[in-house]
């Protein structure tokens, strides 16, 4: 048995003694021994205080030390970004956030990416050299094998950009990339539905994705494009044209960009996602009919998806979902009404409760599961001898 499957029981947080790993393991304790006494040189265990006696000298306790190095989260979405530092357990040390158009090019949404990891670093006085990954989120498909943008519908320039490694010119570490929506579905699932095995996040916002945890796994596809819901032929978008090229397309009319747009047709204040927002919170009637109404499109295409994958829970996150219960009442309307009363017994439509962190804890998780893998325990395991 290795050193990482050792570690892999004392990756919960739970401090154990070595004969409890032992017992747990089947391995003679003078093996468990040399094994925690690797993962002490590596930082990632550290005695842990409190254990009782039962006659003689009280056993030592032992327990994963989330201290022991940093990793950098990264949400980078059609005109945001945000990014965050967290320890091993997912912990938020330091945030930064900032406006930032993804049709500005790799060159300059990269470089804003680096100088954050640097700022965050120093926002939370730890080293470059404690920084041991770096996980970053896109808003397009993505290749997951190689970390390169597939044909990325909203993002001029960055078509097979190698963005791992743009990023490993500046930090010699692991950078992990995904799709945002992919990474917001881990981030919610960490952070508030650790027991959930069957999920899907939804984002609701400049452009509509889904996420889609099935069997405890991410599902990404063949080409990284599961869960793009925003392309899904919809009867009330028939010849709407959308920004694919194509018409039809739930997010012509369902996005944050196209309820907008039809307020100001209906001589509404109302430029951005942030606006409709806005309506909905003041009360105006209008906005909350489009909202509902845009929530009825979405729950079309999710009562499919409700049948088809049969998840116990389905996130709604976005900007758009910040318009709070009358979106998700044209979700549920639809939804419990189109799927199968089997699919819907139990299934839960909530609105995410991560928020704006979503994608930097999906990120930050992606980038500890890296670095906490059995692949690179057992590597660096053989470093220290």
């Amino acid at each position: 048995m290795r050193t990482s499957d050792v570690f892999d029981l004392l990756r919960d947080g739970r401090p154990r003694t070595r004969a409890q790993l032992a017992e747990a393991t089947g391995l003679a304790r003078s093996t468990v021994a040399a094994r925690v006494e690797t993962l002490m040189k590596l930082g990632l265990v550290a005695p842990y205080g409190g254990a009782r006696s039962t006659g003689g000298r009280p056993p030592s306790l032992f327990a994963l030390n989330p201290s022991a190095r940093v990793v950098v989260g990264i949400d980078l979405g059609a005109t945001h970004a945000y990014a965050g530092l967290t320890d091993l357990s997912g912990e938020v040390l330091a945030e930064r956030q900032e406006q930032l158009d993804i049709a500005l090019g790799p060159d300059r949404v990269l470089a804003w990416a680096t100088d954050t990891v640097r700022a965050l670093l120093a926002d939370a006085r730890r080293p470059v050299a404690d920084l041991a990954a770096i996980g970053i989120g896109l808003p397009g498909p993505v290749e997951h094998s190689t970390g390169r943008p597939n044909n990325p519908p909203i993002m001029p320039g960055w078509d097979r950009y190698d963005v791992p490694g743009h990023v490993q010119r500046t930090f010699d570490v692991p950078v992990l990339i995904d799709n945002d929506v992919n990474i917001m579905a881990l981030g919610e699932q960490r952070a508030h539905l650790r027991g959930v095995e069957d999920l899907i996040f939804i984002k609701v916002a400049t452009g509509i994705g889904a996420g889609i945890i099935s069997g405890a796994e991410l599902q990404r596809g063949a080409q990284g494009t599961a869960g793009d819901l925003g392309h899904v032929r919809v009867l009330r978008a028939d010849g709407v044209l959308c920004r694919c090229g194509n018409e039809g397309c739930l997010e012509a009319v369902a996005a944050g960009p196209a309820v907008a747009a039809r307020l100001r047709d209906a001589g509404q204040d109302a430029s951005s996602t942030a606006d409709v927002v806005d309506l909905v919170r003041g009360g105006d009637l209008r906005a909350i009919q489009e909202v509902r109404q845009a929530g009825r499109d979405i729950g079309d295409v999710v009562a499919t998806m409700v049948n088809l994958i049969n998840p116990s829970v389905v996130v709604i996150g976005g900007r758009l979902a910040d318009a709070g219960e009358h979106l998700l009442a044209g979700i549920r309307e639809v939804v419990y009404s189109r799927s199968l009363p089997l699919a819907t017994e139990h299934l839960r439509i909530v609105s995410s409760k991560a928020g704006a962190q979503a994608g930097v804890l999906g990120a930050s998780s992606l980038a500890v599961s890296h670095v906490l893998s059995p692949e690179a325990i057992e590597a660096a395991s053989a470093a220290v001898g």
